[in-house]
C-alpha cells in the first residue's frame, strides 16, 4: 500500500493543504508546532475515524483537532494498495462515516460493513489491520516512549512486550496478571467474600429459603379460597332472598294500597247506607209532617169561627140598622134623623173593617199552610234526591270494587309470574311459593340482613389471609424473577469467568506457539536488522521468560539489555517493529516515523537510514523530522527521496 496524496482541507490548524507522496521515501520537514504530528494523526483518523472519547488522553482526538474558527472539518486521502487498486477516501470529522471512491469515482461505501460503534470499516477489510495493530507497527508516533529516568525501563518493556505479545503495548504477562486481577475483583472465588459471585450466590439462597417458606404457607391458599367462594354464594344466596322477600314485600305492599281503597270505597258504601236509613227517617217525618199541615184543623176551626162571626155581625148590623130605622121613623127632628141616618153607614164601614180582618186572618193562615205544605214538599223531594245520589254512588262504588277486586287478582298475578320469571334460575317454584306465603317478611329479611352482615365480617378477615396469600405469590414471582436475574448473573460471571479462562488459556497458548513457531524466525529476523542497523556491533537478540530480552556481546558473552544505553535501546525498538511489519499483514503497509530518531547520534542516524533506504525499497517510508541531518545523510549517501517541508 502506498499513499499517493493527502488533501486537507480543515484539520487542527492546518487548512487548504495537499501533500503528494512518492512511493518510496518521503522527508517531510519542519520546525516545532508546524503541524508534523497532526499530519501524521490526520493520516490515521482518515483511516480509522476520529474518536470522541478520551481513551485516556487529557483530550480526545476531535475536541483536540477540531478547527476553532471554522465549521469545515474534513480532508481526503489517495492511496494504492499492492493488487493496484485506487481509492479516495472523503471524511467529515463531525460525522461517523466518510465517502469511499473507486478508481472510476464510484462511491463504494456501502460495500464494507459498518459497525455500530467504529463505522465503515473499509480500511480494516482492504488491510486486515485494525487501529490498535496500526498504531503498534506502522506508525511510530512522535515521544511515543516518554523522556524521564525510566525511559529505558519503558523501551526494555515495550521490547519485551512486542516480542511476547507481538504489540508493544500489550504485556503476556501484564496481561495474565489483570485477567487474574480482573477474575478476583470482577468475579470473585468460592473462597473470597464480598465479591459479585459471593454477594449474588449468598442473596440467590436466601431468595430461595424465602420461597420455600412462603410455598408452605400457600399450601393453605385454596383452603382459603374454597371458604371465601363458599361465604361469597351464601351471601349472594341470601341478598337474593332479600331482593326475593323485598320484591314481594313491594307486591303485597302495593295489593295492599289497592285494597285499602277498595275498603274506602266500602267505607262509603256503609256511609251511604247510613245515610239512606237517616235521609228516609227524613222523608218519613217529612212526609207525617205533610199530612198534618195538610189536614190542618185550626184553619178550619177559624173558618168557622169566622163564619160565625160574620154571622153575629150580620145580625148586630141588622138589629142596628133596624133600629135607626126606627128611630129615623118614629125621631120627628130632621137633625137627629139625619145623624141617625148618618150612623148607619158607619156601622156598615165598622162592619166591612171587621169582615176584612177576620178574611185577612183567614187568608194568611191558608197562605202560611200552603207554604209550609210547599217546603215540606220541596224538603221531601231534596231528601229523596239525596237518596238517588247515594243509591247511584254505591252502585258506582260496588261496580269499582268489582273491577278494583278483579284488576288486583289479575295485577297479583302479573308480580308473581315476574317474580317466578326474575328467580327462577335462583331459586325453585317451592322456594318461591314460600316466601309468598311467609307471614313476618320484614322479621326474615331482618334475619338474612344479620346472617350477611357475620358472612361479610367473614368474609373480609378472610380476603385480608387471601391478600397476605396474594402478596406472598407476588413475593414469590418476584423472588423467583430476582433469582432468574441472578442466576443469569450467575451464569454472566460464570461465562465470563470462562470467557477469562478461555482468554488466559489462549493466551498463553499463543504465547507458547509464537516462541515455538514465530519467535525464532521472528528473533532471526530482529537480529538481522539490529545488526545491520549497528553496523555489526549487535548480531544476536534473543527474548525467554526468564531473562527477558537479552543481547549477545561482540566477545559472544549475552547481557540483559537494560544494561544498554538508551541510543542502543532505542535502535532495537525500532528494529523491533521495522521486523513485525511484514508479519502482520499481506499488505505492504507504509512505514511511517514521526521524529523517530530524537535519541540517534549521526553515525546511528546513518545506518538507519541507509537500512531503510536499502531493505524497504519496495515500500513507502514517510519520516516526519524537525532537523536536516536525514536531508543530508540522503543527500550524502545519493539516495533518492521526495522532500515536503512545511
Amino acid at each position: 500500500m502506498k499513499i499517493n496524496k493527502i488533501k486537507i482541507n480543515s484539520y487542527g490548524k492546518i487548512k487548504n493543504k495537499e501533500i503528494k507522496l512518492n512511493n518510496n521515501l518521503n522527508i517531510i520537514y519542519g520546525k516545532n508546532e508546524s503541524g508534523k504530528s497532526t499530519i501524521l494523526n490526520f493520516i490515521f483518523n482518515i483511516l480509522y475515524g476520529i474518536q470522541k472519547n478520551k481513551n485516556g488522553k487529557e483530550i480526545s482526538d476531535y475536541e483536540k483537532y477540531k478547527p476553532w474558527d471554522s465549521d469545515e472539518f474534513s480532508g481526503k486521502i489517495t492511496y494504492e494498495l499492492d493488487n493496484k487498486n485506487k481509492y479516495e477516501i472523503y471524511r467529515e470529522f463531525n460525522k461517523k462515516n466518510p465517502n469511499i471512491f473507486n478508481e472510476q469515482g464510484e462511491e463504494i461505501s456501502n460495500k464494507f460493513n459498518i459497525n455500530k460503534k467504529n463505522g465503515n470499516e473499509f480500511f480494516v477489510e482492504q488491510t486486515n489491520i485494525d487501529s490498535k495493530m496500526f498504531l503498534a507497527t506502522s506508525i511510530s508516533l512522535q515521544q511515543e516512549v516518554k523522556f524521564g529516568k525510566d525511559i529505558k525501563s519503558m523501551l526494555l518493556q515495550k521490547i519485551s512486550n512486542m516480542l511476547g505479545t507481538g504489540q508493544d503495548n500489550i504485556s503476556y504477562k501484564e496481561s495474565i496478571d489483570k485477567l487474574n486481577k480482573l477474575q478476583l475483583e470482577k468475579i470473585g472465588t468460592e473462597r473470597t467474600k464480598e465479591r459479585p459471585i459471593n454477594i449474588i450466590n449468598k442473596k440467590y439462597e436466601e431468595n430461595q429459603e424465602k420461597i420455600n417458606l412462603l410455598k408452605i404457607e400457600q399450601n393453605l391458599k385454596e383452603e382459603n379460597q374454597e371458604k371465601i367462594n363458599q361465604l361469597k354464594k351464601e351471601i349472594n344466596e341470601n341478598k337474593n332472598k332479600i331482593n326475593l322477600f323485598l320484591d314481594v314485600k313491594n307486591i303485597f305492599n302495593k295489593n295492599e294500597i289497592n285494597n285499602e281503597k277498595i275498603k274506602i270505597k266500602e267505607k262509603i258504601i256503609r256511609e251511604n247506607n247510613n245515610n239512606k236509613n237517616i235521609i228516609n227517617k227524613n222523608i218519613n217525618f217529612e212526609n207525617n209532617n205533610y199530612n198534618k199541615i195538610k189536614n190542618n184543623k185550626l184553619i178550619e176551626n177559624k173558618k168557622q169561627l169566622k163564619n160565625k162571626k160574620i154571622k153575629k155581625y150580620n145580625i148586630i148590623l141588622f138589629i142596628l140598622i133596624i133600629i135607626n130605622l126606627i128611630w129615623i121613623y118614629l125621631i120627628k127632628n130632621k137633625i137627629i134623623k139625619y145623624l141617625i141616618a148618618f150612623i148607619i153607614p158607619i156601622y156598615l164601614i165598622i162592619y166591612y173593617l171587621k169582615i176584612r180582618t177576620i178574611n185577612k186572618k183567614i187568608k194568611e193562615l191558608e197562605k202560611q199552610n200552603n207554604n209550609n205544605i210547599e217546603n215540606n214538599e220541596n224538603e221531601i223531594n231534596k231528601l229523596k234526591n239525596q237518596l238517588n245520589l247515594l243509591d247511584n254512588n254505591s252502585k258506582i262504588m260496588e261496580e269499582q270494587i268489582e273491577k278494583e277486586k278483579n284488576k288486583n287478582i289479575y295485577l297479583l298475578n302479573i308480580e308473581k309470574k315476574k317474580i317466578f320469571d326474575k328467580y327462577s334460575d335462583i331459586f325453585n317454584i317451592e322456594k318461591i311459593n314460600e316466601i309468598f306465603n311467609e307471614n313476618d317478611i320484614d322479621k326474615k329479611i331482618n334475619i338474612l340482613q344479620t346472617m350477611i352482615e357475620n358472612s361479610s365480617n367473614e368474609l373480609t378477615k378472610l380476603e385480608i389471609k387471601q391478600e397476605e396469600f396474594e402478596e406472598q405469590s407476588s413475593e414469590i414471582v418476584r423472588l423467583e424473577e430476582e433469582q432468574e436475574i441472578l442466576g443469569s448473573q450467575l451464569k454472566e460471571l460464570k461465562e465470563k469467568n470462562d470467557a477469562i479462562e478461555l482468554v488466559k488459556e489462549t493466551i498463553e497458548k499463543a504465547y507458547e506457539k509464537l516462541k515455538e513457531n514465530i519467535n525464532p524466525e521472528f528473533n532471526k529476523k530482529l537480529s538481522e536488522n539490529i545488526s545491520k542497523i549497528t553496523n555489526g556491533k549487535y548480531n544476536n537478540i534473543l527474548f525467554n521468560d526468564e531473562q527477558g530480552l537479552i543481547v549477545e556481546l561482540p566477545n559472544g558473552n549475552y547481557v540483559s539489555a537494560d544494561r544498554l544505553s538508551i541510543g542502543t535501546i532505542d535502535q532495537i525498538y525500532l528494529s523491533l517493529r521495522l521486523a513485525s511489519i511484514d508479519e502482520i499483514s499481506n499488505e505492504k503497509l507504509p512505514i511511517i516515523l514521526d521524529e523517530a530518531f530524537a535519541y540517534f547520534d549521526d553515525i546511528r542516524l546513518e545506518n538507519i537510514m541507509l537500512f531503510l533506504s536499502k531493505e524497504f525499497k519496495d515500500r513507502q517510508i514517510i519520516i516526519f523530522t524537525c532537523t536536516t541531518r536525514e536531508l543530508r545523510i540522503l543527500q550524502n549517501n545519493n539516495i533518492e527521496f521526495n522532500f515536503i517541508e512545511l
